[in-house]
């Protein structure tokens, strides 16, 4: 019957180190870089990934750096919000749209359609990587 108890608890502790939730070491050397290099960092992937022109770089350098400080600070009106315990996510979440509408149509304009469509294909597939990260599709 000892043997069996501490079997069973052996099982439930190895079981229970299985499970923890690592988090990605990608993300903690992101955190690490300074926004600017951060930006320049995605540039240099969307370079390579639909291959830019030097044209194109100038101006996704722009989007990126607009995008980013957008970022923040919808990422300071969310804390606001949150310890408001404001319950108006109507309004961040039509925001968030809005934002999402003027991204594609930047997009639009400065790639080309091959490059658009590679870009909105691997858009799509990162928003699925999240949702199942986030433990099912959120739509």
């Amino acid at each position: 019957m000892k043997k069996l108890i501490i079997a069973a608890l052996l099982v439930v502790g190895m079981t229970s180190f299985a499970q923890d939730k690592k988090e990605r070491p990608a993300r903690a050397e992101m955190e690490k870089l300074t926004p600017e290099q951060r930006n320049e960092l995605m540039l240099k992937k969307m370079t390579l990934d639909l291959d830019l022109n030097a044209k194109q770089q100038e101006q996704m350098k722009q989007v990126i750096a607009e995008q980013t400080a957008k970022r923040e600070v919808m990422r300071a009106e969310r804390k606001a919000n949150q310890e408001k315990n404001n319950g108006d996510n109507f309004d961040m979440r039509t925001k968030r749209m809005d934002e999402q509408i003027a991204m594609k149509n930047k997009m639009k304009s400065i790639l080309s359609v091959e490059q658009f469509e590679k870009w909105n294909t691997e858009k799509e597939k990162q928003q699925e990587k999240r949702g199942d990260r986030r433990g099912g599709d959120r739509k």
